[in-house]
């Protein structure tokens, strides 16, 4: 159930809608941070973009090996079928 923070904006020319300064420190949300955008019905969601493990999704832990995403345990995995 989505909750309502009483903010409205308008999108500008460009298709642009800023997020307000307090919201975006209440959700840890930094310049350049990536947001990921989902669609549920007509409703738009942004969420706060965490890399995940290309293996088991995982997004605790996630270290970028040779431009792919995997977690510590992933990896240790794969250190034991050598």
């Amino acid at each position: 159930m989505l909750k309502s923070t009483g903010i409205v904006r308008k999108i500008d020319e460009l298709g642009r809608v800023t997020l307000p300064s307090e919201l975006r420190k209440t959700l840890d949300i930094d310049v350049k941070d990536g947001l990921e955008i989902f669609i549920e019905g007509n409703t738009i969601v942004l969420k706060k973009y965490e890399p995940s493990c290309i293996f088991c999704g995982n997004a605790r832990n996630v270290i970028n090996y040779k431009e792919k995403n995997i977690c510590l345990e992933c990896l240790d995995e794969l250190k034991l079928t050598k």
